[in-house]
């Protein structure tokens, strides 16, 4: 990879460094002679990905420019790492303001993607339940235990009840965690690893409060409806089921769960 990275940037590989915290893709620091360093990254859709960190970035959020790409490989600028996302909620609430402020013109995205072996099909509609129905929650039902998948699928035919027709069609970075914010001292430096799409903003904040605990100063910087805790359980339930088929039954718990406070 490291080899790789350098040929795209026209350079030789003086130190590479693996980079801890990517769970499905292999990530490396390459330093080339004479001092450059940039990060490289595999994965499904090479391409797709740049195209998405492009976007975040055309939407003024912080993201890491493309230096390179090509079939196999993204090869991105390094951005600073010094600090922790506990000194940062309030500019995260900011940062994320920004990027739904830019809108699309229906939910999806122009190119399907994955979670590792997990595809992620983005086909566009103008209808958001059946975009969450469809693409997300039924998009590998067969693969699940056949007792989770009626219940999800009879969660699925009520979304048009539950959930906004037409939300703004928001920008998102589809795979928003903790692990996926990069700071710099109480700053954001950049959001990584994205799995955009365009869709109701509320899927960006749902993830994010599945593994982590977003304090007052984010919601300070970014107002939410008084409703959308009613929501939270029904778009958390997404990165669930990716969880568990991708990490296997542990995860079996936190679907139940959702599914539960969902009311299925």
């Amino acid at each position: 990879m490291a080899r790789a990275a350098a040929a795209l940037l026209g350079g030789e590989v003086a130190r590479m460094e693996p980079l801890g915290g990517g769970c499905l893709e292999e990530v490396t620091r390459v330093t080339l002679r004479g001092g450059r360093r940039a990060v490289a990254k595999g994965g499904p859709a090479p391409r797709v990905e740049a195209a998405m960190l492009e976007a975040m970035r055309a939407a003024g959020a912080p993201a890491p420019a493309v230096l390179a790409v090509d079939d196999a490989l993204l090869v991105m600028e390094e951005r600073p790492r010094r600090g922790a996302l506990a000194d940062a909620w309030g500019d995260l609430g900011r940062v994320l303001a920004t990027l739904h402020a830019a809108e699309g013109v229906s939910y999806g995205w122009h190119a399907d993607y994955a979670y590792g072996p997990v595809a992620l099909p983005n086909a566009p509609t103008d209808d958001w339940p059946a975009f969450w129905a469809e693409r997300r929650l039924l998009a590998h039902a067969d693969a699940l235990p056949a007792d989770l998948a009626r219940r999800v699928a009879a969660l699925a035919a009520e979304l048009p009840a539950r959930l906004p027709a037409r939300p703004r069609p928001s920008l998102l970075h589809g795979d928003l965690w903790g692990g996926n914010v990069l700071v710099d001292g109480d700053r954001v430096s950049a959001l990584i690893d994205p799995a955009c799409y365009h869709g109701h903003g509320e899927v960006d904040l749902a993830m994010l409060s599945l593994f982590d605990r977003p304090d007052a100063r984010f919601f300070d910087a970014y107002p939410v409806a008084t409703d959308w805790r009613e929501r939270r359980p029904i778009y958390q339930l997404w990165p669930a089921i990716v969880h568990l088929l991708l990490f296997g039954g542990s995860y079996r718990g936190m679907v139940e769960r959702l599914l539960r406070e969902a009311g299925r």
